[in-house]
């Protein structure tokens, strides 16, 4: 094919799989799904373009938008950059005490998460600013030139710079980072007026310290990654998906590469929403399960809930405070549970427990043959007749049924079970922990899950939302085309976007509104700043502001729209009090009302990608019926379609599967399944 096309590729790394998507003239019209490479993951990338681009030139890729674990991992792991601290004198420790708060009251063993940085890697320096931004003691130069030296001495390799008060007041860290770079030329410094400038020492100063962490790990990923595609023969324009949904330019990315935290999930959930948009359906739980993890988010009136606050590097992986508090816009999503590679093992009382180790992409489950020998939530699912062996992906990969039967029964046979009762206690274990986990996210956000409906991405997601659903009360489930490659497909609807913070703690009655207007316009002109980078206009703006009660902890996020409305005070209380009623039941009497951080996220012109359905269809493979296990009726003979054959407003009944390439669809017997217009399959539970 000659020039003239534009394309644009997206590339979603995952803990198992490497998911890519092409677009071609604003149509889906290939997608490819490739084992991820751990030693360097832009192989598996470089390794997917190849067969995803077919004849059609690498110099007519305009755009190449990528999602990476990368930094999730580095800081899992523990495998990032030699850092140093530096913060005013005497508060060196912040990091070391954290809330002082227990996650768990009654664990005598508590394992609370090892600080990024070291005590002896830390540095405190003469200086001192107050909270109303007065300087009381100015920044001792000589003191900093010290610092320096020993840092030198100490062989560090990237610099975090968090001072009292940096968010109201930031020259001194500004100070600081160009005598870093004077004396230390070549070492990345991440400052937390930059990185996180809002109120909270420790948050702010965990988020800087993560930052500064994998900064040299994300800059040497994406060197190579770049040169990689110049290699073959693609010079378009390289975006990065941000933990918030939107897209960034690769320099934004290698400054604030904590900002990846949560990338490619981030676009499941957009691609989760995108999708069921096109059916006029936009009040949904996204769930996404693949590989190594499933994870859920609530999208209301089309859009993901966002939250300013996540968690990296948990020690007890379901366990809220047992991680790295990380202080950035991130889609509001929480891990639920296990993923397709997650290994099942006896538990303490005899029973299955799934996860949280993963059997990833080597060795694999038992079923791929790749020498992997624990049973794992992928095995049970083939041996209780969802998965077909002879089409996974595509046909592919096959699978070996005997390998994860003969897994299944060396796990049952402790608990007594045969390989079949075995598949069955690991698939009910794996539903019931992710039902539970999404009703404790909604619970907690005041919301009623049996109103929403369930969209299922992700290769396994498909597979599990059946029996999710049906313990959660959901009567409605979506299944978007090429579920398996959502998260790939999510960044092509992603705008450009990026969401900047600044706290300017004032009473509400109180508030200078001349001072919120300047700080206003200096994230306007911020978020211009940053977007130019990717080549785009500012095309909406969205403001909010962080308001709580005086004396609470928490607090709750008010959207003002695109601006500040005519009669700020009384608009912002009215709406905090309104957004506090309906998760708290009640209103204080009498107790002041306080604004901390505003927030102003800045994007560009939303894309509308067609998910070209109809390309869709494949050689049709032998129909006819499978022996599977359902809930409420064991194992029985249920029907098996393959969706491209399936025309819209075609209606199957359960219990039915319902295969593609790179995912199936389980429909159990209460299960009423239509395939719409716009390419999803919407499923009725009934009874």
């Amino acid at each position: 094919m000659g020039h003239g096309s534009d394309l644009r590729i997206a590339v979603d790394i995952g803990g198992t799989f490497t998911d890519l998507v092409l677009e071609d003239g604003g149509r889906v019209v290939h997608t490819e799904k490739v084992l991820t490479t751990p030693d360097d993951p832009s192989r598996g990338v470089i390794e997917g373009i190849t067969p995803l681009l077919g004849d059609r030139s690498p110099q007519d890729v305009v755009e190449v938008i990528h999602g990476t674990t990368l930094v999730s991992n580095s800081l899992i792991e523990r495998k990032g950059a030699i850092t140093a601290l530096v913060t005013t004198a005497g508060f060196r420790d912040v990091l070391s005490m954290g809330r002082e708060q227990r996650f768990d009251l009654y664990d005598l063993f508590l394992d609370m998460p090892e600080p990024l940085v070291p005590r002896r890697r830390r540095w405190g320096v003469k200086e001192r600013v107050l909270a109303d931004g007065t300087v009381r003691q100015p920044l001792d130069l000589a003191d900093v030139r010290r610092v320096c030296r020993e840092m030198t001495q100490a062989e560090v390799e990237s610099v975090a710079v968090c001072l009292l008060h940096s968010y109201v007041s930031y020259d001194h860290e500004r100070l600081i980072a160009e005598i870093i770079e004077e004396t230390l030329p070549g070492i990345p410094v991440s400052l937390s007026s930059e990185v996180s400038p809002e109120i909270g020492e420790f948050d702010r100063m965990s988020t800087t310290a993560a930052n500064a962490y994998v900064r040299p790990v994300v800059d040497a990923y994406l060197d190579t990654l770049e040169k990689s595609l110049v290699e073959i023969g693609i010079d378009g324009a390289l975006r990065i998906m941000l933990s918030n949904g939107g897209l960034a330019s690769v320099g934004t990315a290698r400054r604030f590469p904590v900002r990846l935290l949560e990338s490619g999930p981030a676009a499941g959930v957009l691609s989760a929403a995108f999708q069921a948009r096109r059916d006029g359906m936009e009040n949904l739980l996204a769930f996404d399960m693949g590989g190594t993890t499933a994870k859920a988010a609530l999208v209301e009136s089309g859009r993901p809930m966002l939250s300013a606050q996540h968690e990296a590097a948990r020690t007890y992986r379901f366990k809220r405070g047992s991680g790295l508090p990380i202080r950035v816009p991130v889609i509001d999503l929480i891990e639920i549970g296990a993923g397709g590679g997650s290994i099942a093992r006896v538990g303490t009382f005899g029973l299955p427990n799934v996860g949280p180790d993963s059997s990833s992409s080597v060795p694999g489950p038992a079923a791929y043959g790749l020498g992997g020998t624990d049973a794992t939530v992928t095995d049970a699912d083939l041996v209780l007749g969802y998965l077909n062996p002879d089409n996974f992906l595509g046909g592919a990969m096959p699978l070996h049924v005997d390998r994860a039967r003969g897994a299944l029964a060396a796990l049952g046979e402790p608990m007594g079970m045969s390989a079949e009762e075995a598949a069955v206690a690991v698939h009910r274990v794996v539903n019931e922990n992710m039902a539970n986990a999404a009703q404790m996210h909604a619970v907690e956000r005041g919301r009623d899950l049996r109103a929403l409906t369930l969209v299922a991405t992700g290769g396994a997601g498909p597979v599990h939302a059946w029996g999710v659903a049906r313990s959660l009360g959901i009567r409605r489930l979506v299944f978007p085309p090429r579920a398996g490659v959502a998260s790939a497909f999510g960044m092509i609807t992603a705008p450009p976007s990026f969401e900047f913070a600044r706290s300017l703690p004032s009473q509400l009655s109180e508030t200078d509104w001349d001072a919120v207007g300047h700080v206003l316009d200096e994230l306007g002109a911020e978020g211009e700043t940053s977007l130019k980078a990717t080549n785009s206009p500012v095309t909406d703006l969205e403001l909010r502001v962080e308001v709580r009660f005086r004396g609470q902890g928490a607090a709750l996020t008010v959207d003002l729209g695109a601006g500040l409305p005519e009669n700020p005070a009384s608009s912002i209380q009215s709406s905090f009090e309104a957004a506090y009623r309906r998760i708290y039941g009640a209103l204080p009497v009498d107790v002041e009302v306080d604004i901390l951080t505003w927030r102003m996220r800045v994007s560009g012109p939303v894309p509308s990608p067609d998910p070209n359905v109809e390309m869709l269809a494949t050689p049709s493979t032998e129909q006819g019926r499978r022996r599977m296990w359902l809930e409420s009726e064991g194992f029985v003979e249920g029907e098996v379609a393959r969706r491209s054959e399936i025309s819209p407003g075609g209606v199957l009944e359960g219990p039915v599967v319902i295969e593609e390439d790179e995912s199936t669809i389980v429909v159990g017997i209460e299960g009423r399944a239509e395939m719409t217009t716009a390419g999803n399959i919407v499923v009725t539970i009934h009874g």
